[in-house]
């Protein structure tokens, strides 16, 4: 096996400078119940003890501490209200009540509805956050509106609001924008060059096409989302895109915009083959996850998965601008001879 000359943060920044590696970068998503199963298999008090066992990369995220107003039971700092949903293998919180639902005008929501501030946190413990980490890459920062949005009004009726309400949907965007941007100016003054990635994200994409028209999403996100990773990049950080699905007809102009890395990658989605992705946007952008989380990591065999690694290093990692990763949070479900599989390959076969 040949002998590691970098570490994980400067692996991560010559894949995002589009230069070789000594490895191609691995890193790990997964939920609470995945990691507590792995630790215990591996024998680690904690997940990172896991992962560098494994030689992932990981990423050490940075935020703020919240010292707001008293939030209620079950509630965020929206006031939206969350209840935990068992689905077999492990438990979701999930959106069971939207503040802004009941709001018909911009004027109500103006006089009614208290907006956060970036004041209600302290961002002050950030610099302890990476102290004794730095050798790992560090994510902070970023925004993923549209989200929250979602929330604030009821899933269906965000979408239906692109339409029929969308001075409501500028408004309420705005609004969150402004939080997401003063957040992380704020994380970025904390550890001056430090950040390495900000999650500039947002879902886009459905299982088969676009869920919004690109139209609405060059109206509503992108001048937003070109705020933020406009700051990011003036903070030496990389922009960390994630988007779900297919998302293929918006690319280009994610690309305009700025991001750097784009994820997940779901190739079983069509429009989102490997090969195109790679032929049509490889030289502009890093490609960041495509082991596929719906098929082949929890149903597949040990020997489906390591396939699927060569095949994603053969299609999107040939050059060096791939980072290994599952396409969304492991599940505990996955078998852990899967996960073992998916990292012992990628670290066996990544040298470049």
């Amino acid at each position: 096996m040949p002998k590691e000359s970098l570490s994980p943060r400067e692996r991560w920044l010559a894949v995002l400078q589009h230069r070789k590696p000594d490895r191609l970068p691995m890193d790990y998503w997964a939920t609470e119940e995945t990691s507590a199963i792995l630790r215990r298999h591996l024998g680690c008090r904690t997940t990172r003890q896991a992962l560098q066992k494994l030689h992932v990369d990981f990423v050490i995220k940075v935020e703020p501490d919240y010292i707001g107003p008293k939030l209620g039971r079950g509630m965020d700092i929206f006031g939206c209200r969350y209840a935990a949903v068992d689905y077999g293998g492990g438990i979701y919180k999930e959106c069971v009540s939207h503040p802004l639902a009941r709001f018909s005008s911009v004027d109500q929501i103006d006089r009614e509805y208290h907006w956060p501030s970036p004041d209600w946190w302290d961002y002050g413990g950030i610099p302890r956050q990476i102290k004794g980490w730095e050798k790992y890459p560090v994510r902070g920062g970023g925004s993923e509106p549209f989200l929250t949005y979602k929330n604030l009004r009821g899933q269906e009726q965000a979408f239906i609001d692109l339409i029929e309400n969308p001075e409501i949907v500028r408004y309420c965007l705005g609004k969150l924008f402004d939080l997401a941007y003063e957040n992380s100016l704020r994380i970025y003054e904390q550890i001056p060059g430090k950040v390495m990635i900000s999650y500039v994200a947002e879902d886009m994409g459905g299982q088969t096409d676009l869920m919004f028209s690109p139209e609405h999403i060059r109206e509503f996100l992108l001048p937003g989302m070109k705020r933020m990773i406009d700051l990011a990049h003036q903070a030496g950080a990389y922009v960390f895109h994630h988007n779900d699905g297919n998302c293929r007809r918006i690319l280009p102009d994610l690309i305009a915009a700025g991001i750097d890395a784009l994820n997940p990658i779901q190739w079983r989605v069509p429009g989102m083959d490997r090969e195109g992705l790679k032929r049509d946007f490889g030289d502009k952008i890093v490609f960041h996850g495509a082991m596929d989380n719906q098929l082949t990591l929890p149903f597949g065999t040990p020997e489906d998965v390591r396939q699927e690694v060569l095949d994603n290093f053969r299609l999107l990692g040939w050059d060096g601008r791939y980072i290994l990763a599952p396409c969304h949070n492991l599940q505990p479900i996955t078998p852990v001879e899967n996960i073992l599989m998916m990292y012992r390959t990628g670290y066996e076969y990544g040298w470049t």
